[in-house]
């Protein structure tokens, strides 16, 4: 499986998830707009360990939304979440939805 992009969330495919299981779906929320990144459909459990998180997808797929991005398909399988990062002159930053 290949990495896969909605806005400045990314998804990496990983052998297994790890962490503490949380109670939400959000994998990104938008710091300017308030908008989110998260799993609308499908059946899916989403777990952090040391400020990462990772995303496993139970049923065939899970749908991402966001207010601003088309919806995907994320097929079943473990994923690692990455914010995509910028680099300005005082160093670097997440990129703000």
């Amino acid at each position: 499986m290949k990495p896969i992009r909605q806005g400045d969330v990314i998804l990496q495919p990983i052998q297994q998830t790890q962490g503490k299981k949380l109670t939400h779906l959000t994998l990104a929320e938008g710091e300017v707009t308030g908008h989110s990144h998260r799993i609308s459909n499908g059946e899916a459990e989403l777990y952090e360990q040391d400020g990462t998180l990772y995303l496993r997808v139970l049923s065939e797929t899970a749908t991402l939304t966001h207010e601003e991005h088309k919806a995907i398909q994320i097929p079943q399988g473990n994923w690692m979440v990455r914010i995509q990062r910028e680099y300005e002159p005082e160093g670097w930053r997440y990129v703000a939805d």
